[in-house]
């Protein structure tokens, strides 16, 4: 991309950002919806940074060659360690208590000791898709335990 705007900076807004990625503006929203892709907002506009752009090629390449499915996508991505995905370097990792006990959430291990850090956890894609997941598993199992309770009332009805 450009050499005077840096990876980070957010100055493409969806229809320059789908037009440099050869899809539909709807393409990305979707993406967006998914959890997959966080655009920064001003206002009610998207814009996107050229590491967006790295991202969502990524992402394109994993749906359409590998044919990964997005829910698959998503289920890979938010058990994906945090650390990881920030790409953080050896010295930073080795101090990093997320690192240091792998086997649970980063965001749970900093909610225990930390009350300033969990908020900027809560910022986080690996926290936000956790809580997704979350909230979309309830959801279902709400949904299955009414499905089951009015079967049984019809069940019980026609005796």
């Amino acid at each position: 991309m450009s050499a005077l705007v840096g990876d980070e900076e957010a100055v493409y807004p969806i229809g320059i950002a789908a037009r440099l990625l050869a899809v539909h503006p709807r393409t990305l929203r979707l993406y967006e919806a998914a959890g997959l892709i966080f655009p920064a907002r001003r206002g009610r506009r998207r814009y996107y940074s050229n590491n967006d752009l790295k991202w969502i090629r990524c992402l394109r390449e994993i749906i359409h060659q590998q044919k990964i499915s997005i829910p698959a996508l998503r289920m890979l991505l938010a058990s994906y360690p945090c650390y990881e995905i920030k790409g953080c370097p050896p010295e930073v990792r080795n101090s990093c208590s997320a690192y240091l006990n792998r086997g649970v959430p980063c965001f749970e291990i900093v909610r225990s000791f930390c009350a300033k850090r969990f908020e900027l956890c809560t910022q986080c894609r690996v926290y936000q898709e956790y809580q997704r997941s979350v909230f979309e598993r309830g959801r279902r199992n709400l949904y299955r335990r009414r499905r089951g309770s009015l079967r049984h009332q019809e069940d019980g009805g026609s005796k």
